[in-house]
């Protein structure tokens, strides 16, 4: 039996959520860039979607298998990896030099959101195999159909980044000195660790 696009469209919106709500790098920078700009979500949601609209089109002409490729996957692991370790280390030795303030993460929230997804090796494998199967699955109602999917999956990361960043900024009166120095080490340490885990996986 043949799936309608508005249903298509509902089960794409619910598993871009389950994907987006997963916990990692994007959490951990939209969490900290929060804490001082309330909005920030957004601008790393539009960040997110600079990289990730190019990626549906690329795969949706057929060129997704190149994400895939063991070369690319390592290539892809290893250099992200770096940056987010780089990323991780800029961001606790600024956390432990100077409280009070978020440092280590570009200073625009979207370059951010430019930065954090493309350099998440998880972020294409991500597209490579279940974002490849929603685009394969939007592809069969043509481009309009593909069109359509984008629309319905961008707003997932928007709304979710979004709340984030709102949650942080209003429950930021709250922190003492202390519990912000340790948000911000959680957060620096989760991209650090991300970071590690991609290097070594690009070896496995």
């Amino acid at each position: 039996m043949e799936t309608s696009l508005g249903l298509f469209l509902l089960s794409a919106a619910g598993i871009s959520l389950t994907g987006v709500m997963l916990p990692g790098p994007m959490t951990a920078a939209t969490i900290a860039k929060g804490y001082g700009d309330k909005h920030a979500g957004v601008w790393i949601a539009a960040g997110h979607a600079v990289i990730e609209i190019p990626l549906i089109a690329i795969i949706y002409f057929g060129f997704g298998h190149f994400i895939s490729s063991p070369q690319v996957e390592m290539g892809i692991y290893l250099a992200g990896g770096l940056m987010l370790l780089y990323l991780g280390f800029r961001m606790f030795r600024a956390t432990g030099e100077a409280p009070g303030t978020v440092g280590g993460l570009p200073a625009s929230s979207l370059l951010t959101g430019i930065v954090i997804t493309g350099t998440n090796p998880a972020f294409y494998i991500w597209w490579a195999t279940v974002g490849a199967a929603l685009v394969t699955g939007a592809a069969k109602f043509g481009l309009a159909g593909v069109i359509l999917f984008t629309i319905v999956h961008l707003p997932c990361d928007l709304a979710w980044s979004e709340f984030l960043s709102v949650s942080t900024f209003k429950s930021r009166r709250w922190w003492t000195q202390k519990v912000q120095k340790i948000v911000f080490s959680v957060c620096a340490s989760i991209l650090a660790g991300f970071g590690v885990w991609f290097c070594l996986s690009a070896f496995l």
